[in-house]
């Protein structure tokens, strides 16, 4: 089913994917799985499920990924760990007020691919600030 194309009726954000695990896998997948950025704005927002960040099961720079992946695409920054007992790497990641203001900047245009590279691993992603 498609909650963008029916759920900013009842709410203003809308899982657009089954729940996420604490690994590279699980994540990119529900990345690749998220709405349609089309969908996405001002009092409705693609969730592709909380951040994994602080979990354990990913690396540091898997983790940077999840963060950036999820300010860019707009989407809820819901924190997934024990926030009592965040290391210094996990505090680094989710407190980065740049990301953040890329999250939460006043247009609210979740960014979209422009271009993949032909082996598949490598995408680009654009959107308006």
């Amino acid at each position: 089913d498609k909650p963008w194309d029916w759920a900013q009726s009842v709410g203003n954000s809308w899982r657009t994917t089954g729940d996420i695990r604490d690994g590279w896998a699980s994540m990119i997948s529900n990345w690749d799985l998220n709405g349609p950025a089309s969908a996405a704005g001002p009092g409705g927002w693609n969730d592709p499920d909380m951040l994994e960040i602080g979990n354990g099961g990913m690396t540091t720079t898997e983790y940077e990924t999840q963060f950036s992946l999820w300010c860019i695409g707009k989407a809820p920054l819901l924190i997934g760990c024990d926030i009592t007992a965040m290391s210094e790497d996990t505090k680094r990641i989710l407190m980065n007020e740049e990301a953040i203001a890329v999250n939460q900047d006043a247009l609210g245009i979740q960014a979209s691919q422009v271009a993949r590279d032909t082996d598949k691993e490598t995408n680009v992603y654009a959107g308006k600030l």
